[in-house]
């Protein structure tokens, strides 16, 4: 059986999807960008601040589903700009402890929103 995950923690779906589904000991994350969840509005600035944010809402779901960002198994980048590869390695660095999850880091044109950094994962619980 799968179960749905959701939290006021995180941005609402802005789209036909759930925040995060969960199926036996594994959570899917659906992609989070930097909206703040009170407000449903981006961060603006400097890439970091939206970088520190898309944590904030990925920790959000993950708490809710049961386990924490250590709990990735599989983490998806998405960036317009790989211009930010060594910024985002930076900050994840913050946010995790080795050992890492596994990872992938893609350019992508264009991200719901107009914003330049996208995550979703794989938890396993």
């Amino acid at each position: 059986m799968k179960q749905i995950i959701a939290t006021e923690k995180a941005p609402q779906a802005i789209g036909t999807y759930s925040q995060a589904v969960r199926h036996g000991d594994t959570v899917y994350l659906s992609g989070q960008i930097a909206l703040i969840p009170e407000t449903m509005e981006l961060v603006e600035g400097e890439i970091d601040g939206r970088i520190h944010q898309v944590f904030k809402n990925l920790s959000a779901v993950c708490e809710a589903a049961g386990g924490s960002l250590q709990d990735i198994a599989k983490l998806n980048i998405f960036l317009t700009d790989m211009s930010h590869f060594a910024t985002v390695n930076e900050i994840m660095a913050q946010y995790f402890e080795q050992p890492y999850p596994a990872r992938a880091a893609v350019a992508v044109k264009q991200l719901p929103k107009d914003t330049d950094v996208e995550m979703d994962g794989v938890m396993v619980l």
